[in-house]
């Protein structure tokens, strides 16, 4: 959730049309969560996409889930530290990142989602990467505002992975 938000706000900091769509599974702690993120410079109809162009997978139970739904010719960003990369979508371009390792590398395997950002910002380039770090104070609460120079890092690294 908070990379989609990060992703909506920089949108926004950029000047362009964008919808962060939150999605909570059945349970209140510890349950599944998405979201997704349209981002254009046109203006949008409907929040919801049957057929995305890109799907940041950070676990296996999210890649099962989504997987079939990312349009041909689309983005697979996986996280391999928590699922396999699927076989049988040639039809996309599939980026394995090992996220939880390399953002505990970093100081905690919490930043792993930021790792993820920064790869598919740099594969992407919906927004550019300073946007995401310039909304960060704005996007997350103060109490979080100690862990911004632990996200960077995780987004530079992530995008010197795919660079």
């Amino acid at each position: 959730m908070v990379a989609g938000q990060l992703l909506a706000h920089a949108t926004v900091l950029e000047g362009r049309n964008v919808v962060w769509f939150p999605a909570y599974g059945p349970e209140t702690r510890g349950g599944t969560a998405d979201c997704t993120v349209i981002i254009s410079s046109e203006e949008i109809g409907s929040p919801v996409s049957s057929s995305p162009d890109t799907l940041i997978a950070l676990n296996q139970l999210m890649l099962d889930r989504f997987v079939y739904s990312v349009k041909r010719e689309g983005v697979i960003v996986v996280n391999t530290s928590l699922a396999k990369p699927p076989i049988d979508r040639g039809d996309c371009r599939i980026v394995e990142v090992a996220a939880n390792e390399i953002a505990a590398e970093l100081g905690s395997a919490k930043a792993a989602n930021m790792v993820m950002l920064g790869a598919y910002v740099q594969l992407v380039r919906p927004v550019k990467l300073e946007s995401i770090k310039a909304v960060m104070r704005e996007a997350l609460p103060a109490r979080n505002h100690s862990f911004i120079p632990l996200n960077n890092a995780a987004l530079d690294k992530g995008a010197s992975l795919v660079a």
